[in-house]
């Protein structure tokens, strides 16, 4: 498929990071349908000229390419292998692009399927957060077809930075599962680090001044590291889909007799998290679970770290 201006694209998806993306889509000027559980999600689309869909079903009928960004692997098999689902009304030659950090086996699944029915499908999960998807700086891993993903240039180029083919269906996927890994263990750190740093006595912001462009440097560290100081739990990424995430890979390397007791722990303090109701907050809310067992009350003190 050649990408031009007309080609009709449909959305499924607009949560904290989708809607960013497909807004970006929209803004170059492309045909936009869009479908989401809740509408009033999708309302800031919609008065930008997207259209409205009654469910996947129709966004397919009404699109050639069609991207998702949903929650949960179960989400992703629904929206497309369901009865309403993509598949059903995507014509062939069609393309399906899911954006979902979800799992390989169900990546090489539904690449399966299309391909028998003459549908091409990619999985291209993304790293960045909510800051990366408004600010269109995303890392964009993605798996399937080469010719395919190349065709989708123009529109990778519209919401990512770093755009990288990675194989075979699946491919995608198990990049993203590589990077859940890391930031896993960094978050852990990074959490203790300010902890540390504040029973040190230090002041976090200088702290943070004098590690962040050092060996310690990281991407957690430079946009999650200042919301914890100031208090800030809201998601740029949800602790339960993280807890999600690990769980996928948890159970790709039990599959591949692979031991990672690191991540294994890192998933015991995120299930915690969940636990104590931090569910919908973002992964940086960790610090509370940490504080909690060092007899830190932030649940008492909404403004900040400083002033405990």
């Amino acid at each position: 498929m050649q990408i031009t201006k007309s080609t009709r694209i449909g959305w499924v998806g607009v949560g904290i990071m989708g809607r960013s993306m497909a807004g970006h889509i929209l803004g170059a000027g492309y045909p936009l349908f869009v479908y989401n559980r809740t509408r009033s999600k999708a309302s800031e689309l919609l008065d930008g000229g997207a259209v409205w869909c009654e469910s996947p079903r129709e966004v397919a009928l009404r699109s050639e390419l069609v991207f998702t960004m949903v929650g949960y692997p179960s989400d992703v098999e629904e929206t497309i292998l369901g009865d309403n689902g993509i598949i059903v009304t995507l014509n062939q030659g069609g393309i399906i692009v899911d954006m979902t950090t979800s799992s390989p086996a169900l990546a090489r699944k539904i690449e399966s399927i299309a391909r028998s029915r003459g549908i091409f499908a990619i999985d291209a999960p993304v790293s960045g957060g909510d800051t990366g998807a408004k600010n269109a700086t995303l890392s964009i891993m993605i798996g399937g077809d080469k010719q395919v993903a190349d065709s989708l240039t123009p529109l990778w180029n519209l919401m990512g930075k770093t755009i990288v083919y990675h194989g075979e269906a699946g491919a995608g996927q198990y990049a993203k599962t590589v990077n859940q890994i890391l930031i896993a263990g960094n978050m852990i750190g990074l959490c203790e680090a300010l902890l540390f740093a504040y029973r040190s006595g230090l002041d976090l912001e200088r702290v943070l001044q004098s590690v962040s462009t050092g060996a310690a440097g990281s991407w957690s560290l430079s946009n999650l590291a200042p919301r914890v100081i100031r208090g800030d739990f809201e998601p740029g990424f949800f602790v339960e889909h993280f807890v999600k995430d690990i769980g996928i890979a948890l159970e790709e390397a039990r599959r591949m007799n692979l031991s990672l007791p690191g991540l294994a722990l890192v998933e015991q303090f995120y299930t915690a998290a969940k636990a104590k109701g931090y569910g919908k907050n973002g992964t940086q809310v960790l610090l509370r679970v940490l504080a909690e067992l060092n007899n830190f009350d932030l649940k008492n003190n909404p403004s900040n770290l400083r002033n405990q």
